[in-house]
């Protein structure tokens, strides 16, 4: 638990967790060597000062007794006291002493005069150390006569907190600085690492150097690494795909040419329209297969965007309806964000009559709604309608004459603007698709 606790108050960025390791240890290290320095230094410096008001209190007893008959109203001792050692002497009549206070239990100097008067007079006393915050008032019982000084508390106590305190937050302030700018500069190509692969994964292409400490540029080295050899491979790919779907078309394109010259007889339409479906179905297979590769990523006009597909939805035959807030300009690869939202109309228009395109976009997330108010899918199996070359039998009808690939290309194409596609129920009574990818 105790570690839950701790983890929960930890910070959560590399940065400060890195300033805390830094600062942490040698603010308390630096906090205990001073205490413990300070503390012995103050405890010698009032030690040696009660050591001299004691030896002063004692002389003040020694001039009472030799010289009390040639000044018996006590006043040049009281004046000695006065003007040579600072302290307020006065000459009580014989009596008991007060009784004694409790003591504090941090007070330094009440321990170092108490000490210091039993081991240099030997004479019962009474000490009074917080009566009075800036004074220290001592009565010594002679025997026939009690001696009350008063002495400031800085002449027996060497109060330096101050100095203590500032040395602190000083030298703190110098190893924060320094953790600072040091760690600053140390994050920066860990951020920018990260941003660059956070950019590759939307498919956007940003400027990238490695730099910082040796490990943080053999990690950047592997990325960029890893980075030419997805795009060799996609390279690659595209090149297989162009020289697959131009030999097929080719095909395709002699077996037209040839059941055109058959003429226009029953069995030469079913084998046009087979034909057609094979080209159609073949150029689903590619496109889900290249996933618009080689596009970049610009600025794009989403409300125009919406626009376009609301008219598609009417060319159709269905009522669409658009409803947008927000930024109207989102950085997308538009070509193939058009087509995954064309993907999910297309789906929404085979299932439904009225369809409603709902967009917003802020700062961190560009967001598109499609509802329908067709048959909906069940919750189970909203999840298998997005696997390639599956159609759902029942809660939709099947999807007849297509491929099973419509909504695994809009997913593909939202993921690789580093996004995602999730399926609920409509407002409107069937399906919604919903589109969040970050901008």
């Amino acid at each position: 638990m105790f570690t839950r606790m701790l983890a929960g108050v930890m910070p959560k960025g590399l940065y400060a967790r890195s300033l805390l390791i830094v600062i942490l240890p040698m603010v308390l290290l630096q906090s205990a060597v001073a205490l413990v320095f300070m503390e012995r230094h103050w405890q010698m410096v009032t030690f040696r000062l009660s050591n001299a008001v004691t030896q002063d209190i004692a002389a003040l007893i020694d001039i009472y007794r030799d010289f009390h008959s040639l000044d018996p109203d006590n006043s040049k001792l009281e004046d000695i006291a006065r003007r040579r050692l600072k302290l307020d002497a006065e000459i009580l009549p014989p009596g008991p002493l007060p009784p004694a206070l409790p003591k504090p239990f941090f007070s330094l100097v009440d321990r170092a005069m108490s000490s210091e008067i039993q081991k240099q007079i030997h004479l019962p006393f009474w000490i009074d150390t917080v009566g009075r915050s800036d004074f220290i008032e001592v009565r010594v019982d002679m025997g026939d006569a009690i001696l009350r000084v008063v002495a400031l508390r800085s002449q027996a106590y060497a109060s330096n907190t101050h100095i203590f305190i500032i040395w602190m937050v000083g030298t703190s302030l110098v190893l924060i600085t320094v953790a600072i700018l040091f760690l600053r500069n140390q994050i920066r190509p860990i951020l920018a690492l990260a941003d660059a692969a956070e950019e590759f994964g939307k498919g956007r292409e940003i400027e990238f150097r490695p730099r910082g400490a040796r490990e943080v540029r053999r990690a950047a080295y592997a990325f960029l690494e890893m980075k030419r050899r997805i795009e060799r491979a996609m390279e690659q790919r595209t090149t297989m795909l162009n020289g697959v779907s131009h030999d097929l078309r080719t095909i395709l394109t002699r077996f037209k040419l040839s059941l055109a010259l058959l003429g226009d007889d029953a069995e030469a339409e079913e084998l046009t329209a087979d034909v057609n479906e094979m080209q159609r179905m073949l150029e689903a297979y590619l496109a889900f297969a290249r996933g618009d590769i080689g596009e970049g990523a610009a600025p794009t006009d989403i409300p125009a965007m919406l626009e376009t597909l609301r008219q598609e939805g009417e060319r159709l035959g269905h009522d669409t309806e658009v409803l947008y807030s927000g930024e109207p300009v989102a950085t997308v690869r538009p070509d193939a964000f058009k087509r995954c939202l064309a993907n999910l109309l297309n789906n929404a228009a085979r299932h439904g009559d009225r369809i409603r395109l709902e967009g917003s976009c802020d700062t961190k997330f560009l967001q598109i709604h499609i509802d329908d108010d067709g048959p909906g899918i069940p919750a189970g199996a909203r999840e298998d309608v997005f696997r390639p070359f599956v159609r759902l039998d029942e809660a939709r009808n099947q999807d007849e004459g297509g491929t099973g690939l419509g909504l695994a290309i809009a997913r593909d194409i939202a993921r690789s603007h580093g996004g995602e596609i999730f399926l609920s129920t409509s407002p409107l009574g069937g399906l919604r698709a919903s589109v969040r990818v970050p901008v």
